[in-house]
This record gives structure tokens, C-alpha cells and sequence, in this order.
């Protein structure tokens, strides 16, 4: 979890270029700008504008939307050369002090412009400049969605509303918005045929208890909720939401990918409108088009949603009476983003919790390594989940040792024969392989040629396409797309090959076998179009599907009700992976797609196909036994100084050629030498050499890396402070892109 505290001083003005302007009587407002620049930038104002506002300001040749995140008594630069604030935008409240502190919170931590972390959280109609412009759309998109809300009863007023926002956009303000009436199109649309709980279940002794630990939290307090798959988390979320949205504050739950939005949205609808009104839940994540987000974000901040569903962009909603913060599956790695603003989700909504003083409850069957960590040393109240809710068990789990078997197509005749009972037994099986495509590469049997992305250091996948003869070569890097030769480009032999097997083949080999079962296969291939997913695993609970093919994407938050079995794939290419995270993840996986099994019924099975059942990983999963795979990886991590036991960073460069990028790293490494400006912080960071990516080029750039280690947090961050404010220099003086992440992931 990040500190609480910090002091870097991200707020330093940085100049316009303009002539000389009349500065006599002004206010100056210091605005954040999504720039890739340090800022914020200071500005002339003819009023004080409150913190929160956007504006509407000149920068260089642009036009921006910015925010207002101060109000100095002086500028930090001659006044003169200060640019005006062009118009401010007062369509919605400006945002509030809290919201503010934690973007602060987020650039500082993460090493990054106060601009890149607000600008970017807002939906993006509230940060165009395009959005506020031309007759129609001056009034500003917040009145445009207020004008469309409006119910038909009202049409002659929305008419009378119109002409009012033509005629003057600056004043216009909504007539009429009953948020409480309207469909909401940022709302998914709840899940067919999911299991929806007309009134609340009973809960068992374990969720009791649970409850009433939650209830007893007064003020900022993480609980870590550790139950087992189909355990009731899900119902221990609903109580304390419920008795939160009782006394009149607002929830934020979070979940790690889209596609559980749809199942968890029909249960909060069902079971919390009757707490916090009909249209009081809203839901945010990136699946949405812009005007459904905008949607969904105005009414977290307006307070009109009391219940905010979404996933870990959420987590910088505007929510000004947030009373709870739900993190579920807390340890998902998609709570990390990989991209621009290198955020974790879960930690930031630690950090919210802690600033509001407000509980947030993290839950999940196999917590993160550095959340047990904090619950065994106290700083986390644990609560444990130890039975499955429901009259079912944990599903029985065997190991298929795989390394003197006759496989086909990579499965085993164990598993060949459990698919085909639970077929006679009218019960669906769920066979999952995280490799989606049809095989990992093509090859030529003659000269041992294989299929390779000409702009990436990777192998192309092949994929069946669509009709016959319809497969083409993919990577899935950068996206490159190619047909399959006829013929090796080497020797020019025919006899080309597929190696290895992805869900397709998978799919394929189980029709030959099973030519009568309905086989449906759910992975990011089959699930491209919007709602194709919704639709996928609405069939999955109808009872339309007999046995499903899926990546993780059908791993974690479905409740099947008719899924008697689950057979695992090639778990053993997770085994030996680089990244010290490897048997963690792999754990956790293997966990949560085994929880589908016999959630509710008994004689639930799950087959674990592999060639080193003795793996303490596995002999840890054929026990369900999370606590004591936990204290193994915990014994290794601390012995070799390993985070939850050390504090990382990671400074990525990129360059057209692997040279640049190194000698660049290499300068970075010495900058502490060179310049002198590190004092003593050198003493207590551990500068490891620069290194190729393993897959170094993607998209003809070529990458490496250099990682920064600490055994202490506030050391790692005064050291990133210093050290990020040298780096833009150096790379523009090496023409590399560079990207530092704070608490990395995947190394």
C-alpha cells in the first residue's frame, strides 16, 4: 500500500509564450494541463476561480481544457508574460477537495504531471475544447445529456430548453432532471439467465460474522475478506453496502475486468434499489462510449448515484459522499494499468479510503502476497470465509500427470473420459487454456522455418478465420496480420505445420471427439463485438452450452450453476515463467477457474493437467490450501529480498535501435555519479544493469529496462523524485521515449 503521506511539491509554473499584457488588477489560477510537461501552468484570472474548475485556456498554439488546482498570491514567473483564462466552465461543480488530493496523491507517487492524472480521469467530453464550441454545442455536453434525460412528458419544456441554451449557453442550466425516471445508457444491461437472488439469501455463520466485523469498523480500515470460491463474498459485500447506503453516503464497488460488470449489476439492482432507490446504481468502465461515460461519471458526482459499479478507472470517479470502497478480486493484476499513468487501482482506493477515513473492504480467495503480508502483521483485519455458502463443497481436485500419457491435441484421456460423463450426466465442463488462437506458431517440417512477425521479436500466431480456409497469421503484439503461405518462404516445402494448440484447436479437437455436445469457446477472439461477451455467457447459464472453451476471461466472478468440471491445459508454462510472480499468479489462477466447479452441487471435480505434480503449487492447490501456499511464497520472497519485502521501480526506454535505449539506461543508472544531486539517498537504492525486454522489439522499436530496488518505500521515492526530474533531459539528448513505473508488476 502506498504511504499515507508524502511531500513532493508537484505544483511549479511554468511560462506561456504571449505579448505583454495589462496585469493591474488580476487573480492568478494555476492550472493542470495534460501536457508532457511539468506543470501546472500559472494563468490570469479576473476573479479568483475556486480549485476544481475547468477552464478553457491558451498553450502555445492550442487550446486546452484544464483544471484550477491553486490560487497563489503570486505567480512563480514575470506576470507579464501570463496568458489569460479564456472561459471557464461551470457546467458542473467544480471538483471537489478530496478528488483533488488524491490526483495529487497519484502524480506524485507515480512520477507523473499533476496534468497527466487529471485530465485523462475525466470522461472525455468534459476535456475537449470541441465540446464547448459552434452554436449547438456551446452550452457544454453536461446540458446536452441534461437536455436528452429529460421525459417525454416534459418535451415542450425541452423545446423552451433548447432555444434557452442556443440563445444563451454561458447561464443555461438543466429544467428538469429526474435522474431517478430515466433509463441510464451507461448501464449494462443485466446478464440473461445469471442467478439473481429475489430476496436475500440466509447467511451461514461464517458470513454473519463477517458482516458484523465490517459493521464494527469505525473510520479508515482495510479488511481483507479471504474466502474461498462460492463462499458468499459477493453477499457480505450487499450487507455493508446496504447499511451504508442506510445512512445516506455513497458506495464505489470495484472489479478488475468488464466483463463481470453485467452478472454484478443484475444482483445490485435487485437487492439495493429497494435501499437506495430505483436508478441509484451507475455503472463506469472503458467499454462505454463517451457519452455513456459522461453519464455514468456526472452522476457519481452529483451524487444522483449512490452506488458506483465499475472497474479500475473508478477508482478517480468524483463521488462526494463515498462512505465504502469494495475492491473485489483485489489481487487481479488488471487493477494495474500498463499504460500512460501506471496506477494501481486497488492501492489508490487504499489511499482514498484512508483520506476520507472511511472503511474499504478488499476480498478475494487468493489475496495478494503483499495484503497477507498486511493482515498477518496486523495492519489488515482479516476475515475469513472458510465453507462454500451454498449446500455445495469445494470441488475435488486432481493432479493428471501428463509425462508418460498418450495425449491428443493436448488432452488427456482422463480428461477425455470426465467430459464425456458429465455429457451422460447433463452437466457442463469447462475446459480452459489461457493461450487463445488456433496453434502458438506455424512450422515447416523440412527446414524447421516458423512463423514470425517482421516487425516484432515474437513468433505470429495462427488463427482460424472465418469460412473455410480462412486462417491467417497474427501477432499479438502489434497487430500485424498476414496470410498463411502456401509454401515455407525457406525451402519452399508444403508440408507447413501447426505447433502447439490454442482454444480454436481445442475447440475443434472436442467437436471431432464429442460431435454431438453444443461447444461454445469465450476468449478476447470471440468476444470482439460489443455485447458479444454478455451474450457468450448469457447461453453459458441458460443451459445452451455443454462444454465451454475459455481463457481467463471465464475464470474469475461467473457463477455456473450447472458447471460440474474443469479441466486445466498447459498450467505448466506459468511454472518456470521469468517474473518472480510467476507461482503467485499461477496459484491464483488455477484457483479461481477451479472455484467454477460445483458451486452448486455436489461431486464437483477440477483435472490439472501437468508434467511436475510435485510443484508445491500444486500439491498446495490439491489441499485448497491458499494460507500455507501463502507462507511458502512469503518464506522465499523475504529470503531474497523480493517485494512485499522491497520496494521497486522500473525505467523502460525505447528506441528504434536496442543501443540507444541501453546507453540511455546506462546514463540513467550514472546519473546519481554524474551529477551529484542524490546525496545520501544512493545508499539505500539498488541499481540494477540495464537489460533487453525478452521480447525486445515491438512494432520496429526496440526496449530495455533498469530496475531500481529499496528495502524502503519513502527512500524509493525520494530517490524516483530526484531522479524523474533529470530523465526528460537525458532522453531528449538520446532520442528515446522512457517510461518509469512505480511498483511494477511484470519485470
Amino acid at each position: 500500500m502506498p504511504p499515507a503521506d508524502t511531500s513532493a511539491d508537484l505544483l511549479a509554473s511554468v511560462p506561456g509564450e504571449h505579448a505583454p499584457a495589462d496585469v493591474s488588477a488580476h487573480a492568478w489560477v494555476r492550472v493542470a494541463l495534460d501536457v508532457p510537461l511539468a506543470g501546472p501552468f500559472d494563468y490570469r484570472a479576473s476573479t479568483p476561480l475556486a480549485p476544481g474548475l475547468r477552464v478553457i485556456v491558451p498553450f502555445g498554439r492550442r487550446r486546452l481544457v484544464g483544471v484550477v488546482v491553486d490560487n497563489p498570491a503570486e505567480p512563480a514567473i514575470d506576470p507579464a508574460q501570463i496568458k489569460a483564462v479564456e472561459r471557464v466552465l461551470d457546467d458542473l461543480p467544480p471538483f471537489g477537495a478530496d478528488w483533488l488530493r488524491l490526483a495529487v496523491f497519484a502524480a506524485e507517487y507515480y512520477q507523473r504531471p499533476l496534468g497527466e492524472v487529471i485530465l485523462p480521469a475525466l470522461p472525455p467530453p468534459l476535456r475537449k475544447v470541441s465540446a464547448y464550441e459552434g452554436q449547438r454545442s456551446a452550452a457544454g455536453p453536461v446540458a446536452r445529456m441534461d437536455l436528452r434525460a429529460m421525459p417525454k412528458p416534459a418535451k415542450k419544456g425541452k423545446r423552451a430548453a433548447k432555444a434557452a441554451l442556443v440563445a444563451t449557453p454561458e447561464a443555461a442550466v438543466p429544467v428538469d432532471n429526474d435522474a431517478q425516471t430515466c433509463a441510464t445508457p451507461g448501464d449494462a444491461v443485466p446478464l440473461a439467465g445469471a442467478p439473481v437472488a429475489a430476496s436475500p439469501p440466509v447467511l451461514n455463520d461464517e458470513q454473519q460474522a463477517a458482516v458484523d466485523a465490517i459493521a464494527a469498523v469505525r473510520g479508515f480500515k482495510p479488511v481483507l475478506l479471504h474466502g474461498v470460491t462460492g463462499s458468499g463474498k459477493t453477499e457480505v459485500y450487499l450487507h455493508a453496502a446496504e447499511r451504508v447506503l442506510a445512512a445516506g453516503r455513497q458506495v464505489l464497488l470495484m472489479v478488475p475486468e468488464i466483463n463481470l460488470t453485467p452478472q454484478l449489476e443484475a444482483v445490485l439492482r435487485a437487492r439495493l434499489d429497494a435501499v437506495a432507490g430505483p436508478g441509484a446504481l451507475a455503472v463506469l468502465h472503458s467499454g462505454l462510449a463517451d457519452g455513456e461515460r459522461l453519464q455514468a461519471w456526472v452522476r457519481a458526482q452529483r451524487g444522483e448515484a449512490r452506488v458506483l459499479l465499475g472497474t479500475r478507472m473508478s477508482v478517480f470517479a468524483a463521488l462526494p459522499d463515498l462512505g465504502l470502497i469494495i475492491v473485489d478480486e483485489e489481487h487481479d493484476a488488471s487493477y494495474k494499468q500498463q499504460d500512460g499513468l501506471r496506477y494501481s487501482a486497488r492501492d489508490l482506493a487504499i489511499w482514498r479510503a484512508h483520506d476520507l477515513d472511511i472503511p474499504v473492504l478488499l476480498g478475494s480467495a487468493t489475496p495478494s502476497l503483499e495484503s497477507w503480508l498486511h493482515a498477518e502483521r496486523g495492519r489488515y483485519l482479516r476475515l475469513t470465509l472458510a465453507r462454500r455458502a451454498k449446500s455445495s463443497s469445494l470441488p475435488a481436485v486432481r493432479l493428471v500427470d501428463t509425462r508418460r500419457l498418450a495425449m491428443k491435441q493436448g488432452l488427456s484421456p482422463q480428461l477425455t473420459d470426465a467430459i464425456g460423463k458429465r455429457l451422460e450426466r447433463g452437466e457442463q465442463s469447462l475446459v480452459f487454456l489461457n493461450r487463445r488462437g488456433y496453434a502458438p506458431v506455424l512450422h515447416c517440417a523440412s527446414c524447421a522455418w516458423v512463423s514470425h512477425c517482421p516487425r516484432c521479436s515474437a513468433y505470429t500466431v495462427l488463427h482460424r478465420g472465418p469460412g473455410a480456409g480462412g486462417h491467417v497469421l497474427a501477432c499479438h503484439h502489434c497487430g500485424f496480420q498476414a496470410r498463411v503461405p502456401r509454401a515455407c518462404p525457406e525451402c519452399g516445402d508444403q508440408d507447413l505445420q501447426p505447433m502447439g494448440r490454442g482454444t480454436q484447436r481445442v475447440e475443434e479437437h472436442l467437436g471431432e471427439l464429442f460431435p454431438g455436445a453444443r461447444i461454445l469457446r469465450i476468449d478476447a477472439d470471440s468476444t470482439r463485438r460489443k455485447g458479444s461477451a454478455q451474450a457468450l455467457f448469457a447461453s453459458v447459464h441458460a443451459g445452451e452450452v455443454d462444454i465451454l472453451v475459455g481463457t481467463q476471461m471465464v475464470a474469475k466472478g461467473h457463477d455456473f450453476s450447472r458447471l460440474g468440471l474443469v479441466g486445466v491445459l498447459n498450467a505448466d508454462s506459468m511454472l518456470f515463467a521469468h517474473d518472480f510472480r510467476a507461482p503467485e499468479r499461477l496459484f491464483a489462477q488455477l484457483m479461481q477457474v477451479a472455484g467454477r466447479a460445483g458451486r452448486h452441487a455436489e461431486g464437483g471435480e477440477v483435472l490439472i493437467q501437468t508434467g511436475y505434480p510435485e510443484q508445491p503449487v500444486y500439491q498446495a492447490l490439491l489441499r485448497h490450501d491458499y494460507a500455507g501456499f501463502a507462507r511458502h511464497a512469503l518464506r522465499e520472497r523475504e529470503s531474497t529480498g523480493l517485494p512485499p519485502y522491497a520496494y521497486q521501480a522500473l525505467l523502460t526506454a525505447e528506441a528504434r535501435e536496442l543501443a540507444q535505449a541501453l546507453a540511455f539506461l546506462q546514463e540513467a543508472r550514472a546519473l546519481p555519479e554524474s551529477t551529484g544531486a542524490f546525496g545520501t539517498l544512493v545508499s539505500t537504492i539498488t541499481r540494477y544493469d540495464p537489460v533487453p525486454l525478452r521480447v525486445v522489439r515491438v512494432a520496429n522499436i526496440e526496449r530495455a529496462q533498469l530496475l531500481v530496488e529499496s528495502g524502503h518505500r519513502p527512500a524509493l521515492q525520494a530517490f524516483l523524485s530526484t531522479w524523474s526530474a533529470l530523465l526528460p533531459q537525458l532522453a531528449n539528448a538520446s532520442r528515446v521515449r522512457w517510461q518509469l513505473e512505480v511498483d511494477p508488476l511484470e519485470i
